[in-house]
């Protein structure tokens, strides 16, 4: 499995007046590890999410991936984002295999591989579908069956389950975990729901505002598989929201002075 790590990262955005997004992240995840990256709107969540992806430029500092550097979009490195952004003129299948046909993948075994990761996620039997028959949930299992077919080391998730009902975001962390558990990647998710990250996490990394700092890491030691009324995943809570809360009372009182 992949070794991934952050060092030193910053993210300045330039214009008229610079824009520091992101300020000294330094983060290293272990393998198989599941965590989940909490903070306040505008924090630099996506956009670290981004950086790991290679999809953006660091200001300053280094990622790497097995001690190779990440400067662009990496084979080991799957992306689910909120929106699946399937193609509308393609079928589920088609769209989960769209990966493999970049990467020129043996023709032959494509329908295969798709197959088997329609089957994890759910969708064996909605494989000749079009995005607009199936419901938001479904059409999210389709993007991460597309992130996870090229057999990534390391799966990054931005909000993925912030456009749907309460209900099916509920189903969809327990069917993530069933894969998660099942494939064995190191999952890195991207939430600013409290009770979402704590459920899901094995590590809860909470960003400061804007710029985003490391404020605090969480360790959720609460065995699984959990149950969400458990009284340790309550606790974990409310200490995430004393944090939370105690830099907003600093931020007021520095106003005040």
């Amino acid at each position: 499995m992949a070794q991934f790590k952050v060092q030193g990262v910053s993210k300045v955005y330039e214009g008229s007046v610079p824009t520091v997004t992101l300020q000294d992240i330094d983060l290293q995840f272990e393998d198989g590890e599941f965590i989940c990256i909490l903070g306040p709107s505008g924090c630099g969540k996506s956009t670290l999410l981004e950086l790991l992806a290679g999809l953006q430029k660091t200001s300053r500092g280094h990622i790497y991936i097995d001690d190779e550097e990440v400067t662009g979009p990496n084979k080991k490195l799957g992306v689910v984002f909120q929106d699946p952004s399937l193609y509308p003129w393609r079928t589920i299948s088609k769209n989960v295999g769209l990966g493999l046909e970049f990467a020129r993948h043996h023709k032959k075994e494509i329908p295969k591989l798709v197959e088997e990761y329609l089957k994890l996620v759910g969708l064996e039997q909605f494989g000749s579908k079009y995005p607009h028959q199936l419901s938001g949930g479904m059409r999210q299992r389709a993007g991460i069956a597309r992130a996870l077919v090229g057999s990534p080391e390391v799966l990054l998730m931005d909000e993925p389950f912030g456009a749907v009902d309460h209900l099916t975001r509920l189903g969809l962390q327990d069917d993530l975990l069933k894969i998660w558990e099942t494939e064995k990647k190191t999952i890195i998710f991207v939430t600013h729901d409290v009770s979402e990250a704590v459920y899901l996490a094995d590590r809860v990394v909470l960003l400061s505002p804007r710029p985003g700092k490391v404020q605090e890491i969480f360790q959720i030691q609460a065995p699984r598989p959990r149950k969400r009324d458990d009284i340790v995943l309550s606790d974990i809570q409310n200490k995430i929201y004393q944090s939370i809360n105690h830099v907003k009372t600093n931020e007021d009182l520095e106003y005040m002075i």
